[in-house]
Order: C-alpha cells, then sequence, then structure tokens
C-alpha cells in the first residue's frame, strides 16, 4: 500500500507521535491514500511543498490494529464528533453552554489509543466550527457529514502507534506544481460557501439534529 504525507519538507524518519496533541485524532503522523490531497495539504500555505511518499506491505498491515470511522456498518459521525471533541481544545464558554450535550456524546467517544491506525476525514481548523454548530444544535444530522464531503479534503490515516510507524518504508519523494498553490483553500471555501447556505436556510422539520437525538433515546 502506497501513503503520502504533504509538507513543506522531505519526512524519510516520521516520528512517533510527533505531531500537535490536538489534532483531529491526537498525536500521530498523518498520511493519505490520496496524492492529489497529500499536494493540497503541502501547499496549503500558499508555498509549494513536497510530498513524501510511503510504502506499507499489506502483511504487515493486516497485523495492525485499524479502527476505520469510514465504515458505516460499524460507526457513525457521532463517533467521529466524540474522538474530535476528545482531542480538540475547546472554548471554556463553548463547553458551558453545551455541557449536557458534550456529556451525551462522549458515550460515543472511542479510545484511540487501543489502536495502531485510525482512518477517518479531515477536520481543518476551519471545518472545526461545523461540528461546533452542530452540537449548539444549529446544523442538522443529516447535513454534518454531507458538507465535510463537500470540502473534498478527503480521508486520512493517523498512525497512532510505534508499530504503524515502524511498518513505514520511505521510498522517495514528490515535488509539487504551482497549479496546488492555492488549491486547499479553494477546497475550504467551497465547504464554508456549502456550509453558510445550509446554516442559513430554515430549519427543516423532516431533519434531525443533536436535541432530537438526545430526545429519541430516551423514549
Amino acid at each position: 500500500m502506497i501513503i503520502y504525507h504533504g509538507s513543506k519538507k522531505i519526512i524519510n524518519n516520521p516520528l512517533y507521535k510527533g505531531s500537535n496533541p490536538s489534532n483531529d485524532y491526537g498525536p500521530a503522523f498523518y498520511v493519505t491514500k490520496d496524492l492529489e490531497s497529500a499536494k493540497s495539504w503541502a501547499c496549503k500555505n500558499n508555498t509549494i511543498g513536497i510530498v513524501s511518499k510511503y510504502n506499507i506491505d499489506n502483511k504487515v498491515y493486516s497485523s495492525l490494529k485499524v479502527l476505520d470511522l469510514t465504515d458505516k456498518n460499524k460507526y457513525s459521525v457521532l463517533n467521529w464528533i466524540a474522538i474530535l471533541m476528545h482531542f480538540r481544545t475547546l472554548d471554556s464558554h463553548f463547553v458551558k453552554n453545551n455541557e449536557i450535550v458534550l456529556n451525551w456524546l462522549s458515550k460515543y467517544y472511542i479510545n484511540v489509543n487501543d489502536y495502531d491506525v485510525i482512518i477517518g476525514y479531515r477536520a481543518d481548523d476551519t471545518y472545526f466550527r461545523f461540528p461546533i454548530r452542530f452540537i449548539s444544535n444549529d446544523l442538522a444530522f443529516e447535513d454534518l457529514e454531507s458538507v465535510f464531503k463537500s470540502g473534498n479534503l478527503g480521508v486520512q490515516l493517523a498512525l497512532i502507534s510505534q508499530k504503524a510507524i515502524d511498518s513505514l518504508k520511505y521510498v522517495g519523494d514528490i515535488e509539487c506544481d504551482d497549479s496546488f498553490l492555492g488549491h486547499y483553500f479553494s477546497l475550504v471555501k467551497d465547504a464554508s460557501n456549502n456550509f453558510d447556505i445550509l446554516i442559513n436556510k430554515p430549519r427543516d422539520p423532516s431533519k434531525t439534529y443533536v436535541l432530537d437525538l438526545m430526545r429519541q433515546e430516551h423514549e
């Protein structure tokens, strides 16, 4: 399996838990199977970056414990949001105003430390306002996932454990061309525009909001 990491520099020796602990799935090495997504992230700050390329032997990968949050038969977007809320730094005012919802959501949390690899959506800082508005009962459950997909930031793999990091074999790097400058921000803009349209629409009584979900569980 070939995977990629977009950055400002070549990373031929990824560090275990070398990233920001407030990232989507905590401290991990974040990669993707999609080369274009990696190039977009490499040029995220409007400078030409580079993509590091790795190989993971399929037999080695099959020995890793993988939490695939994109598997709709096992998990829902609520599991993903609960993990996101666990690791992200939340404003104290927001926590105070939404304490009941956050406590309810916490039961959907899955301990990522029990896994080697986490597969799930990318939740860029700009995108973070989407689940925030869902928790605040402003964005419908049905619209939450669609707005993430509309931005097409892609799916990422978070390598959580040392075992997962050790399974990587650096096989080279790929330069990015000028066409990827600003590409990342255009994706974010598209998702933000779709979000603004959804959030400013009148409430659809046929859709489900977080307080509806909470009430349904108590019926």
